[in-house]
């Protein structure tokens, strides 16, 4: 019974993390370029966090309804294989991840701050905010940030997740890009 376990006994149970991007990866504010791409401000930790999750073996998606070049351009460099962005639908993206991933729903943790995120919010088994999310989402998780987003909120709950499972800070190597390792190579 979900119902009945404590915040760190959910956190053993994760099998997958997923997240949105503005408002929880960063403080969502956008500046929009002329070319109709948009420059965000992410936070490094957060970075550092998805990257050593993913090169940890860790399933991590994102899904947005937030596009743009440098969004998916990042997301990549961060090795992150599932990615939905302008998204509409995030119940059936999620559902898509499902059947990618082979991981239940109800051991799929979710970050999200503001309205079109409730339904997924609800749907999976581990609802998680930024502190700085919207009162309807904070209404509607098992967990809330004491960090906002942008502001360290996704470094909060990967290192939560990792550390109950045993994985968080193996080794003080980093996580260094495939492209950067080949610049540092040369």
């Amino acid at each position: 019974m979900r119902e009945n376990k404590n915040f760190k006994e959910l956190l053993a149970e994760v099998e997958a993390m997923v997240f949105d991007v503005d408002g929880v990866m960063t403080d969502g504010g956008i500046m929009p370029l002329a070319d109709g791409d948009f420059i965000r401000k992410y936070n490094a930790k957060d970075g550092y966090a998805l990257a050593y999750a993913t090169s940890h073996g860790v399933n991590i998606g994102v899904i947005s309804g937030g596009f743009g070049k440098t969004l998916e351009s990042r997301l990549n460099r961060l090795h992150i294989e599932h990615k939905y962005l302008c998204c509409m639908d995030k119940i059936a993206a999620i559902d898509d991840f499902i059947a990618k991933t082979g991981v239940k729903r109800e051991n799929i943790l979710y970050m999200g701050d503001d309205i079109p995120d409730l339904e997924v919010l609800r749907y999976v088994g581990i609802p998680v905010a930024p502190a700085d999310a919207c009162s309807e989402v904070l209404q509607s998780v098992v967990y809330i940030s004491e960090y906002k987003g942008g502001a360290g909120a996704v470094r909060d709950i990967i290192e939560q997740v990792l550390r109950v499972k045993g994985i968080w800070a193996l080794d003080s190597k980093g996580v260094i890009s495939d492209d950067a390792n080949e610049v540092a190579s040369r």
